[in-house]
């Protein structure tokens, strides 16, 4: 059985790519800030302990084998120019944090794991269209900590291949969650549709598909790739 760590699993793009993965066989350890659900571990990802604590509780839950991680999840919170310069930095860190460290340190709990054990292994990095064409003045951290997800994902990839462990990103544009509901009616609602050619946001699943795909599906010579997913508001 596919033993898979998934990050932010308790909604939006987590909580779909979780039934998608658990329809395909896969045993899903889910991880969420208050742990929650079934299966589900806690860990804030503000405490730079928690990937390590995460990581430990989830490898003994796995019965010592994970084969996949899934990097999904993310803070979007806004955070304006105007802010005080400490207010403005703190909520800089919690982001970079959360969105681009915690991925990064448990990325590379499960490098060390797959090479320790000659194991293959998957790492799928839910990243986002601002890692690519950047955001809006109130979410440079956001765009930020994408693209840092980006750059490391391609690092993964090109260092590891010959050793069966693959890397492969998937760029989100607004996605129908609860994260970005709010942004959406900050920006205009309706209005921002326009910017989308195919005139809607991703639906959840729709991204949760391309998440298995990756985990399961994704021939060897796929790694490295970043496949987009904003209805053409973004192409390359």
């Amino acid at each position: 059985m596919t033993c898979i760590l998934l990050t932010g699993s308790s909604r939006g793009i987590g909580a779909a790519a979780r039934t998608a993965l658990e329809a395909r066989g896969a045993k899903v350890i889910g991880q969420s800030t208050s742990g929650e659900g079934f299966g589900t571990l806690a860990a804030d990802f503000r405490d730079p302990q928690a990937p390590r604590a995460l990581w430990d509780a989830a490898l003994e839950q796995a019965g010592g084998e994970i084969d996949v991680v899934v990097n999904n999840a993310g803070l979007f919170d806004p955070n304006p120019i105007e802010r005080s310069d400490i207010e403005w930095l703190d909520a800089w860190e919690d982001t970079m944090r959360i969105n681009l460290t915690a991925s990064a340190q448990l990325s590379r709990y499960a490098v060390k794991h797959w090479r320790e054990t000659g194991r293959s292994g998957r790492i799928v990095h839910v990243a986002s269209r601002a890692g690519h064409r950047g955001d809006s003045p109130a979410h440079w951290h956001y765009a930020a900590s994408k693209g840092g997800m980006l750059a490391m994902h391609k690092s993964i990839a090109r260092a590891y291949a010959g050793e069966n462990i693959y890397s492969f990103a998937i760029t989100p544009g607004f996605t129908d969650t609860a994260m970005a509901g709010d942004y959406l009616d900050s920006r205009g609602g309706p209005g921002l549709l326009a910017d989308i050619p195919l005139g809607r946001v991703a639906e959840p699943e729709e991204i949760a598909r391309i998440v298995e795909f990756c985990a399961f599906d994704a021939p060897p010579s796929m790694t490295g790739t970043t496949i987009d997913a904003n209805g053409a508001s973004y192409v390359r």
